[in-house]
């Protein structure tokens, strides 16, 4: 049993610590992007800015990360969810409220505050409802595509689960198979990075308690993921590292590229009423 207590929270540790590690880089690189862009620099510049050190960083950390769990998966599945221990009870109650937070609550969270920006006519907090809601799509894309290539089973198919049970292709046939990467921790990282990437950015002061707050919230849906059967534990490991990196360079990509003609039509839509009844939608694509 304290050896199940240590694997526990080693298990936790590394997945917080991963976490910190996200929030403090993500909050670092956008500090140092904003800075940047208060001074003149040239197109090319600013391009190269896309990948920094720091992501080399965080990404070698996700990595070791998925490294480091994939072997105790096994492990994990069966003893990390002993339901007679205090902790592992209060997961069970509250880990559904954070799955549904991020799926599928981001889905709607994030376009919600985009139009309550669009309507209200705050610019910022359109870019954070729609970057935040960008982030998801494209770290959700990256994802399924993996889970339906790799075809990793669940850790209930089977009594006796196997985590190293893939098989080609098989992932997009059914959802039991589509265990890796864990899709529920990518959409929640993706949002935390987003929005806190997009905070610190508008509210600097602000972001030192939003960041440690979301990414919390992103690893509190993992471990639940976990607890309830849905995923291994390198499944979520590395489907934090994937919703992080989206959620940053969405973010950094988009406010370094203004002119994106996506950005260009969801950002500078206007709605207006023509007086007759009905309304006139404008687009502005005019180049910055």
């Amino acid at each position: 049993m304290h050896l199940i207590g240590l694997a526990r929270r080693g298990t936790l540790t590394c997945i917080f610590g991963a976490s910190a590690a996200s929030s403090l880089i993500g909050q670092a690189s956008t500090s140092s992007t904003s800075s940047t862009s208060s001074t003149a620099v040239d197109t090319a510049r600013r391009h190269q800015m896309l990948f920094t050190r720091g992501d080399a960083v965080l990404a070698a950390g996700f990595v070791g990360l998925t490294v480091a769990m994939y072997p105790a998966d096994k492990y994990f599945a069966h003893h990390l969810r002993d339901q007679t221990r205090p902790a592992n009870a209060f997961v069970d109650k509250t880990g559904l409220i954070f799955e549904n937070i991020s799926s599928p609550g981001a889905f709607i969270i994030g376009p919600s505050v985009y139009f309550y920006g669009r309507y209200w006519h705050h610019p910022g907090i359109e870019d954070l409802g729609w970057h935040g809601t960008e982030s998801v799509f494209a770290a959700s894309g990256i994802t399924g595509l993996l889970k339906g290539l790799l075809g990793r089973s669940r850790p209930y198919v089977t009594k006796d689960s196997n985590p190293r049970d893939f098989k080609f292709g098989t992932g997009f046939s059914g959802i039991d198979r589509e265990s890796f990467p864990s899709g529920h921790t990518t959409t929640a990282f993706a949002a935390a990075a987003a929005v806190t990437s997009e905070v610190q950015r508008m509210w600097p002061s602000y972001g030192v308690y939003v960041g440690p707050i979301l990414y919390s919230g992103a690893t509190a849906n993992a471990v639940a993921r976990v607890y309830h059967d849905k995923h291994w534990a390198s499944d979520v490991a590395v489907g934090a590292g994937i919703g992080t990196f989206a959620g940053l360079k969405v973010v950094r990509y988009s406010h370094q590229h203004p002119d994106n003609r996506v950005d260009q039509i969801l950002l500078r839509t206007s709605f207006a009423a023509d007086g007759r009844g009905g309304g006139i939608v404008a687009v502005s694509l005019a180049e910055h």
